[in-house]
């Protein structure tokens, strides 16, 4: 039997444990040891729980406790609750967020992709992809206007007024004769046009219609 000193002074020792291992003078054989002292056993089971770890921890009293950890999965065939992720994007999609936003309240939200990091947009992206989830357009399920709120142009914008076919408006982009951007991928382009460039590429579409 021991006394209270001697179990006041253990109480104590148990509660300065994390710290005594955390410390920085305390080297590794050191820590091994003293989990062999409060230790008796660990089972694992990866197995048990889709992208789970459950862990039996038996302790030196005979006591017993159980824990689950998420691991780090290679595909998410594999991912815990992938169910509940999807619905969340789904969700966050059709509120209108892009992938980047989704992304950071992804991470807010503490969930984890499959290899333990920590959610992009382009992650986002792929999931979409992955499981048919659309884009959301910034103007909603309505068609292209001919000219966005902030004065950019669409495609189909480009096309009229300068007379040409909306692949031909693609093919500006890609040449550089046209700048514009997407919020994100899927969503509708928005291109910055000038008067002054709408002259040169009208006199351009000319040159080119010359017999």
């Amino acid at each position: 039997m021991i006394g209270v000193a001697e179990r006041a002074a253990l109480q104590r020792l148990g509660e300065n444990l994390p710290r005594i291992c955390q410390a920085p003078t305390t080297s590794a054989a050191d820590r091994k040891r003293i989990l062999r002292f409060v230790i008796r056993e660990v089972v694992l089971d990866q197995k048990r729980a889709q992208g789970q770890v459950w862990l039996k921890i038996i302790w030196q009293t005979g006591a017993a406790s159980e824990h689950s950890l998420q691991r780090r999965v290679h595909t998410y065939r594999d991912y815990i609750d992938v169910e509940r992720l999807r619905q969340r994007i789904t969700e966050l999609n059709g509120a209108g967020k892009m992938d980047k936003e989704i992304a950071a309240i992804l991470n807010q939200e503490g969930f984890v992709a499959a290899r333990g990091c920590a959610y992009k947009g382009e992650n986002v992206w792929l999931l979409r992809t992955r499981w048919g989830i659309p884009t959301v357009k910034i103007n909603g399920v309505g068609a292209n206007p001919m000219r966005w709120p902030d004065g950019s142009f669409s495609i189909q914008g480009v096309a009229e007024e300068l007379g040409i076919t909306p692949q031909t408006v693609f093919d500006y982009l890609a040449r550089g004769l046209l700048t514009g951007h997407q919020l994100t991928k899927g969503q509708p382009w928005q291109i910055e046009l000038s008067e002054d460039q709408i002259n040169r590429l009208r006199a351009r579409v000319r040159r080119t219609r010359r017999p």
